[in-house]
This record gives structure tokens, sequence and C-alpha cells, in this order.
């Protein structure tokens, strides 16, 4: 039996041990923190699946195929942590982004809603309708459970007998499989899977020219009583504007409202402060008062940081970097919602060269899955 080390225990570490066991690997995961890690990409109450995408025509495509992968692991768990909600996507300007998601979101056969401002007003009176220059609802989409999620896959794999080791790396050698520990120890495999997220490109040099850490700041909050119940049944929200604006996802499955900065910050330590000053709170909330009606009614939860590997382009990085490694890097803030997608990609591209050749550039969002990738997932839903 091949063996497999997977380093990183976020969604994608988690996501490829769990395709890679599935297709016969003896496989090992190795986590510097805790699973969930509190300080890692994956870690949070949500995270949003949505197939609007601008222009990305590429990555609004994957989003059926992930449905798939996800329906394929929530069976196998035993556990459904996914909540409908929809999209309402905003816009301040005539500016492409959500022009650009209409027209590719038509093309491809999905049902869209165009709105005038009045009609947000009339849909949702917890929102201002000022400035709105565009709108429209989608009913596809949803939040992710994040931290269910990724305790589910930890616990899944355990019972699979993978074993979750704990162990900070500090170098890694692609051409050997091989991770070396700041213990002095190493670990190594027939296959390497390096999954590190921001701690990725300390490891790699290759990818530190191409992707670089960021500390992101979401904020989460409580709505006053007369708003609780719009907003439990509200669709998740994307208020975009020139200089980023912000997201916000529904109080779904007991969780708070939370918002959060479209815009990626500048690079930071991954090791660095997770706790955020009230400065930084406001900064976010700032973002959202032109268009959340009375916010300061809203009560602050909580606000914390996670860091996110950021390619430029917001383009995934899934490729070999030697004969026995891969990489998986360079999420952003948008690759949670593609990880057992992405997972299964890699253990089908490991048993056919020619997937393993086009794997790159159709997760780069560039190109039509190579033939034969989904099969697996395909067969599973017409079962």
């Amino acid at each position: 039996m091949r063996t497999a080390l997977v380093l990183g225990a976020g969604i994608m570490g988690l996501s490829a041990g769990w395709a890679l066991a599935r297709a016969g690997f003896a496989v090992r995961l190795l986590e510097q923190d805790d699973v969930p890690n509190p300080r890692g990409s994956s870690v949070d109450d949500h995270r949003l699946i949505r197939h609007a995408y601008g222009a990305h025509t590429g990555y609004m495509r994957m989003v059926d195929p992930a449905y798939g992968a996800w329906d394929l692991l929530f069976r196998e768990a035993g556990e459904r942590h996914y909540v409908q909600t929809g999209v309402l996507a905003l816009a301040g300007s005539t500016g492409s982004w959500l022009p650009a998601s209409r027209a590719a979101l038509l093309a491809d056969g999905y049902a869209v809603e165009s709105l005038a401002a009045d009609d947000v007003a009339v849909a949702y009176d917890f929102l201002r309708s000022d400035g709105i220059a565009d709108a429209f609802r989608i009913a596809s989409g949803g939040v992710l459970l994040a931290r269910k999620i990724v305790d589910t896959l930890a616990r899944l794999l355990r019972h699979r007998g993978v074993p979750i080791e704990r162990g900070r790396a500090v170098s890694v050698d692609a051409a050997r499989a091989l991770v070396a520990l700041d213990d002095g120890t190493t670990r190594s495999a027939d296959l390497l899977v390096v999954a590190a997220g921001p701690w990725g490109p300390r490891l790699l040099p290759g990818i530190a020219g191409r992707v670089r850490p960021t500390r992101q700041v979401v904020v989460r909050l409580a709505p006053p009583p007369d708003r609780a119940e719009a907003w439990a049944c509200a669709p998740m929200l994307l208020d975009l504007a020139e200089n980023g604006g912000f997201y916000a996802v529904p109080p779904v499955a007991g969780t708070p409202l939370k918002i959060g900065d479209h815009r990626f910050a500048a690079t930071a330590d991954p090791d660095g402060p997770r706790s955020v000053t009230p400065a930084e709170s406001d900064a976010i909330l700032d973002l959202a008062r032109h268009r959340i009606r009375d916010l300061e009614r809203y009560r602050v939860v909580s606000a914390s940081a996670c860091w996110y590997d950021v390619e430029p382009l917001e383009r995934f990085i899934l490729e070999p970097i030697s004969d026995r490694s891969w990489v998986m890097s360079g999420f952003s803030g948008h690759g949670f919602k593609f990880g057992p997608l992405l997972g299964l990609a890699l253990a089908r591209s490991l048993s056919d060269p020619s997937i393993a050749a086009a794997l790159p550039g159709w997760a780069a969002g560039e190109a039509a899955p190579p033939a034969g990738l989904l099969d697996e997932i395909t067969q599973d839903q017409m079962a």
C-alpha cells in the first residue's frame, strides 16, 4: 500500500487526506496546532458557497461539482453541515463584477432575478437602498458551517484509522517527500501533499513568490430583536464597491451574523496576533454602515482574525512540485467551498497522468475539467 503524508489539517489537507484514504493510500496528517486550528483559514462559523463569480466562469462551473463532492462527504460522515440561503448581490456603481456575474449565470441557465433599489428596500427592510445601482438575487448558494465541517472531517479520518499527528514543520524536501520538524525529527512517505495554508510560503520557496499570507478580520453581531427574524431567513449579502465592499453571512443554525471585508489585507505573519483591536472591528463595521440600517443598534458579539494564503489573481495552485510531492495553495477567501472537490481531483490525478497534467489549469479556473476527472461525482449524483 502506498503511503501519503499531508502537511496541514485545514479544509484542504483534511479533504486531501479523506480522498487519498478513499483511493487506497495509507494516510497520515501532520498539523502544528489543534484541529480545528483556531489560527487557520478554515476555522470559523461559516464559509460561503455560491455560483456568482463575476467573469470567472471556470470557478462558477466548478460549483455544481463542488456540491456533488460535499454531498458525497456529508453522506459518508452521516452529518450535513450546510444551510441554503441564496444570494443577494448589490453594487453601488455599474462596475463589472455584478453584471458579469449575471451574464455568466444566465448564459449557463441559472435563474437570476434582477432587482431595483426599491425592490431591495421592500424585501429586506433591515437594509438601506440608498446608492444601489444594480442588484440581483439567486436562489442557489448557502452557508457551509466551517468549524463543524473541519471537526467532522477530522473525526471521520480518525475513525478510518488516519492519524493526525501534532508537529510543526520547519522545512520541506519535496524531492524526497520529507518534512523536517522543529523537534529535530522528520516524517516522509511515498507521496507528500503540502496544504499548509498561509504557512506554505515559508516552507516552499517556489510558492513564496506566488502566494502571500494576509490577516483578515471578521466581526460577529447580534441583530436587535426587531430585526432578528428577518436576518434569520435572509440570503447571504454581497455588497460590492470599487474599494472592495463587504459581505454579510446571515445568522443560520445558531451562529451569529457575520460581516467581513471583500478586500485582502496587507501581507502579515501568520503567527501574528489573532485578537482584534476595537479600531480594526470598527473599520469592518464602517464598510457596512451605509447598507445595514441602524447598525449602531447591533451588538458586537466578537471579532477575530484568521489568515488567508492569497494568490494575486485569486487562482488556486494545485500542482506537482516533484515526482513525489504536490502543493495545494493560494485559496484566498474563496477556496473552502471547493475543498472536497479538490481533494478528490488530486486523488484521481494520481492514477491518471493525463488528468494530472491538466489539473493545474482547471484548478486555476482557466480550463475545463480533464476528461474523467468528475466521473465519480457524476456517477454518485446519478445513483
